[in-house]
């Protein structure tokens, strides 16, 4: 386990080193940088998200902005240490279009995605998490396949990429997004509930810790 931990953690200082020059596809154009993968190389636990936000962008550090402080909260709720995960998205460069002096969001295009894909790729092997929880219709898709259908599916172990089980969730800034306090305050708890689920069933599938005290 010490030498896989070690072996791990050289293959993502590479692959990180290597994403800063990545061209694959035309986003790195306005982005400020590549935003790679964070936290643990023996993560059991692997969560991956869209793309890096403003915030995410001029720091060089995934979910750092409000989605990923509303992450925390979730994580802690569900009994889950975030320095014991791994967080990444599926799209390392940020896209937006202007407006006013804001930078706002866009959807990544499929084939943008496809262009990360072998760094998501080369994570999730390096890293060998036990669960993999994708955070959102781009991360979901990116994993389960272009026809899954989040709302529908959510919540459920399924079987992704490498065999490996993939459970998705909402998003955070899906959350952030919602119109009412009732209504954020309702996806807020189906995140929480989601990723206790993966608490629950990675707590009978591995001895790596990954978690605070059950709550």
């Amino acid at each position: 386990m010490v030498q896989d931990v070690k072996n791990g953690k050289r293959r993502l200082r590479e692959l990180r080193e290597a994403a800063r020059e990545c061209t694959a596809c035309p986003l790195y154009a306005n982005a400020t940088q590549t935003v790679f993968g964070a936290g643990s190389a023996d993560a059991s636990l692997l969560l991956v998200g869209e793309q890096p936000g403003d915030e995410e962008d001029r720091s060089g550090e995934p979910f750092v902005g409000p989605a990923g402080r509303l992450l925390d909260e979730a994580l802690a709720e569900a009994g889950i240490e975030r320095s014991r995960v791994y967080v990444t998205n599926a799209v390392k460069h940020f896209k937006w279009e202007p407006r006013g002096k804001r930078r706002l969001h866009k959807k990544p295009r499929a084939g943008e995605i496809k262009a990360c894909r072998p760094w998501l790729l080369g994570e999730i092997e390096a890293i060998a998490p036990q669960i993999i929880v994708a955070l959102g219709t781009t991360a979901s898709q990116a994993l389960l396949g272009s026809s899954f259908r989040l709302m529908a599916q959510r919540g459920r172990l399924l079987t992704g990429l490498d065999q490996r089980l993939v459970l998705a969730t909402v998003h955070p800034s899906f959350v952030l997004r919602q119109r009412t306090s009732d209504d954020r305050a309702a996806m807020r708890s189906l995140l929480v509930k989601d990723l206790r689920t993966a608490y629950e069933a990675l707590g009978t599938r591995t001895d790596r810790p990954v978690m605070d005290k059950p709550r």
